[in-house]
């Protein structure tokens, strides 16, 4: 017979699942096998619109609609897609049995349009990639060196927490732009509006409110996976509206259109994937543009894919509960390199660089704890490689809905910054809010950043400041005045 477990401790079965549990700490951590699974395939339902979104961005279905290289080449849609899926699938997989946590990856939002919109006006797609790998190789070799640890260790723990706040603020912002709920009003003054010129009426911002409630009453029921069965609930609406209705894309032409897909079943399941773009590289920038231009651009997409990953991994791994005290979490080493191993394998295989998401916190939101769930998302973006056309039927509005709910719950942990100190009031402030403001995590780390050093010394508390600190927050200047820079090395 058995010897019982003493009090206050957990036991896993004996085998190879109870070796498994025992590995990602699913028991430990108070997950399951169903949570984690389940939050494993929220974290893909809410992410897989890059599969569509990055080929649009990076490539095109012709060259007139195309993002063009200075040598005239461009990028096509169905191979960008193929190792859009593929490379996410790989390096999720990858994270979640190296670090054990639920965090997911895939094509960086803000280093592709970047690269599409000025990277390429000077240099050719293969050689923008040769720069991708070479902000991934010093990614990771900071991370190797123990060197981005210990920046993310300098970190006051109050501006950790101001990180994880205003990526709340930014994924729900993202989730309102997305859903249509708010635009751009087209002016100066005011920026943006409600919906339409005041107007919410049009048929997928519906869907979206519909999505949102019934996902925040389920949740407040504290029905399991709410947020699975609200974006599956939402997704068969918004099927049936759209075949009753025909409202189609917009394709950024019709407010009153999808944003991005329209919910339909595809006429085509599996498709083979075209991966003819891995490995199509070249590092000839540094001649085609010369050295000091080409190493500005680096250091652009370096403190980008820095500064954007650090500030998504706190807010994650305090909104999965596995943060310490300080901000860190463990295997942080791990995760560094890891993510720097992403940013290589996007620019080798033409996805841009890879990295952690932060939709993630959707999974997390089901209750995904471990890394078991990131194995489950990256499985599914190694099929949606074949069943592309499937990743076409959640509309952008839906998973829109998800993205709002785990911002309001991120946001929650604004209650642990203590606001009686103005010296921490402001930069924290500034970093929540310059985050969505700017759609960029990276500026509302930055901003923080320097604002910090800043204030704190000349209150005369320049000792407890990290030098690590001032040197970022120094280099973040260099970082917001590089336009100046690179006119003049032009």
């Amino acid at each position: 017979m058995r010897t019982p477990a003493p009090t206050g401790t957990t036991t896993t079965a004996p085998g190879p699942t109870g070796r498994l549990d025992r590995y990602f700490e699913i028991t430990r951590r108070g997950s399951s096998w169903s949570r984690e699974v389940r939050g494993g395939i929220v974290t893909f339902v809410t992410m897989a619109y890059i599969v569509i979104l990055n080929p649009l961005i990076l490539g095109g279905f012709s060259a007139d609609q195309a993002a063009q290289d200075v040598a005239g080449g461009w990028l096509q849609n169905n191979q960008v897609a193929a190792v859009t899926a593929l490379t996410a699938g790989v390096m999720t997989i990858l994270f979640g049995a190296v670090a054990r946590l639920p965090f997911a990856f895939a094509a960086g939002l803000g280093i592709n349009s970047f690269l599409a919109v000025n990277v390429v006006q000077d240099v050719t797609w293969p050689e923008a990639m040769g720069l991708v790998v070479i902000n991934g190789l010093v990614i990771t070799i900071l991370a190797v060196t123990g060197l981005r640890g210990l920046i993310f260790n300098a970190v006051p723990a109050a501006l950790k927490t101001a990180i994880t706040v205003g990526i709340g603020l930014f994924i729900a912002f993202i989730g309102l732009v997305d859903s249509g709920f708010v635009r751009t009003s087209g002016t100066a003054s005011p920026p943006v509006q409600l919906g339409d010129a005041g107007s919410i009426a049009s048929l997928p911002t519906v869907t979206f409110v519909i999505g949102l409630v019934s996902i925040a009453v389920l949740m407040a029921r504290r029905v399991k996976g709410a947020i699975l069965i609200g974006i599956v609930g939402t997704t068969v609406i918004s099927i049936v509206l759209e075949a009753i209705f025909r409202v189609g894309p917009s394709l950024g032409q019709d407010a009153d259109k999808w944003n991005l897909n329209a919910p339909v079943l595809p006429t085509q399941i599996v498709a083979l994937p075209d991966l003819s773009l891995i490995g199509d590289v070249s590092f000839g920038a540094f001649a085609r543009i010369g050295v000091l231009s080409a190493v500005m651009l680096v250091f652009t997409l370096v403190f980008t894919n820095f500064f954007d990953a650090m500030g998504t991994m706190t807010g994650l791994a305090k909104a999965s509960g596995v943060a310490e005290a300080d901000g860190t979490f463990p295997r942080l080493r791990s995760a560094l390199i890891v993510e720097g191993v992403g940013a290589i394998a996007g620019g080798a295989t033409s996805s841009s660089s890879n990295t952690v998401f932060v939709e993630s916190a959707s999974g997390i939101g089901e209750g995904a704890r471990t890394g078991f769930a990131s194995v489950v998302t990256g499985l599914l973006f190694i099929l949606a490689m074949f069943f592309t056309p499937l990743t076409q039927v959640v509309p952008l509005e839906v998973a829109s809905a998800a993205l709002v709910i785990v911002g309001a719950l991120m946001v929650s942990q604004i209650k642990d910054i203590d606001w009686t100190d103005f010296s921490v009031a402001l930069p924290v402030f500034l970093t929540i809010i310059v985050m969505p403001l700017t759609y960029s995590i990276a500026n509302g780390i930055g901003v923080g950043f320097i604002s910090w050093v800043i204030v704190r010394a000349l209150s005369g508390r320049a000792r407890g400041i990290s030098p690590l600190l001032w040197i970022v927050a120094a280099g973040f200047l260099v970082y917001f005045v590089r336009g100046p820079i690179e006119a003049l090395l032009a």
